[in-house]
């Protein structure tokens, strides 16, 4: 079957939380806003994160964001407290191969709300959402070896060290060379 025919739905919820597409105008200034917030933290591993962004750059990629969700290329969901609606951070199924089917969840949460156990849980919920509905066969985490706040969420989730790749990768600032683990579900 196309990719293009599958039902996704564009909103994901959990006991804490409501994960769901970019796809309102104005999403750019909230995310905007938590980058902001936490660019020290994301700087430190996350390329896009080197220099702040315009409101209207990070509107445009949400944008672009919904776009792919659309064509089933990625799908990233902002993730909000249920109670509160206050914007938590990003979590997305992205590199997806639809050949084997598998894929790769990225994530980052804003500082603000680090340490509640959130990103867990939005992770939890995409894979979860990954195995189940759209049937993938692999699910994998990738991040740099000393990124430990990062590691510890698939090690928590069940996700399995497959391997560290030595000298893989650079650091988010492109001065390093640096070590890439790998985690993995399957099904």
């Amino acid at each position: 079957m196309n990719p293009i025919l599958l039902n996704v739905p564009t909103q994901l919820e959990t006991e804490r939380l409501i994960l769901r597409a970019p796809k309102q105008t104005g999403d750019g200034k909230i995310v905007n806003q938590a980058i902001r917030d936490s660019f020290k933290e994301l700087k430190a591993w996350l390329p896009f994160s080197q220099e702040l962004p315009p409101v209207e750059e990070t509107e445009m990629n949400l944008r672009e964001a919904h776009v792919h969700f659309l064509k089933r290329e990625s799908f990233r969901f902002l993730i909000f407290h249920r109670d509160t609606n206050d914007f938590i951070g990003v979590t997305s199924l992205q590199g997806i191969d639809w050949d084997i089917p598998k894929c790769e969840i990225g994530y980052w949460a804003n500082t603000r709300f680090s340490g509640n156990g959130y990103m867990r849980e939005a992770v939890r919920e995409v894979s979860t959402f990954g195995v189940k509905q759209l049937n993938f066969k692999r699910i994998e985490i990738r991040c740099e070896s000393t990124n430990y706040k990062s590691r510890a969420i698939p090690e928590k989730l069940g996700f399995q060290l497959e391997g560290i790749l030595r000298n893989e990768d650079l650091s988010a600032d492109g001065s390093r060379v640096t070590d890439t683990c790998i985690y993995s579900i399957v099904s």
